[in-house]
């Protein structure tokens, strides 16, 4: 922990923990666009961006990722800080610059994106290591409480996660940082303490077909062996399923979507905060579903 949070915190955000540059423009685009808009750099990255919400919502998250001691790095750090998040534990590296993810959007939504996660990826192991060294845990006590955990770790890593005692107790809720590292969740599907947050498209590459909506997607996922799933379809029906008692389907209302980058980490966080709350499962993906629609809309601040 921090010198400044004595307390443990309420969930360990694992993953990306980088700079986001956003450009963000009102115009439609197609390739070789070249239009007005804004560009801001912001913090961001999956873990990280998840761990904000929380925060938002009264919670104490701590970040467990790879951070340069670069000038960007030193900087994410200070501005972590601000946002009332835990950094003491995340793994500080010499040599490795901090990573950074870049995102064009336009009228229509993303455009495009590059996420450099380099250096989280080259880290691998040593960013886990509170979890085994008494900081948080141990192997005689291992966690037992939250863990968000994204799809940025490499299939290896999130395979050895999977198997290892330090998270045989945990309660693990698990993003793909993008439909292209969704295959990466595959060695987490089989874990009896697992719920999977993914997207309709992300869905059916863990599966290896096509899906029509997020029932069948999420049925789907159960059938091969996954605990716990939640299915998103952007303005359509999203899916809550459970192996031991069925799905629950509700649909998030309609709103003018201003952004679309971190509305994924905003659903989840506010998925966990209200089931953190004791909501039902009804009452807990209603709740996600307004807190994604508000996040697409503006009217929730980043």
């Amino acid at each position: 922990m921090s010198a400044k949070q004595t307390m443990p915190p309420d969930v360990i955000c694992i993953g990306s923990v980088l700079w986001d540059v956003i450009g963000r423009s009102a115009t439609s685009m197609r390739l070789g666009s070249d239009v007005p808009g804004r560009i801001t750099r912001l913090p961001g990255g999956v873990a990280l961006n998840i761990a904000m919400t929380l925060a938002r919502f009264g919670l104490r998250p701590a970040l467990m990722s790879c951070v340069g001691r670069d000038v960007e790095g030193n900087d994410l750090v200070a501005a972590c800080g601000h946002l009332g998040l835990d950094t003491g534990l995340l793994y500080r590296s010499d040599d490795l610059p901090t990573d950074v993810y870049m995102a064009i959007e336009g009228a229509g939504g993303l455009v495009a994106a590059i996420a450099d996660a380099h250096s989280l990826e080259a880290a691998g192991p040593k960013i886990l290591a509170p979890m085994g060294d008494g900081r948080v845990g141990s192997v005689n006590a291992p966690y037992a409480g939250l863990v968000a955990l994204d799809g940025n770790l490499t299939t290896a890593l999130l395979a050895d996660i999977a198997a290892s005692p330090l998270f045989a107790a945990a309660d693990l809720r698990v993003a793909p940082a993008s439909p292209g590292k969704a295959e990466r969740l595959i060695p987490l599907l089989s874990h009896p303490g697992a719920t999977l947050y993914v997207n309709l498209e992300e869905a059916g590459l863990l599966c290896q077909t096509r899906f029509p909506e997020a029932a069948s997607a999420a049925q789907a996922l159960l059938d091969r062996g996954a605990a716990r799933v939640l299915v998103t379809d952007g303005g359509h029906t999203c899916a809550d399923g459970r192996a031991d008692s069925g799905l629950v389907l509700d649909s998030p209302p309609p709103v003018l979507v201003t952004r679309v980058t971190g509305a994924g980490d905003t659903f989840m966080a506010a998925h966990m905060v209200a089931e953190l709350r004791g909501m039902s499962r009804a009452q807990a993906l209603s709740q996600a579903l307004r807190a994604a629609a508000d996040y697409v809309s503006g009217d929730i601040g980043t």
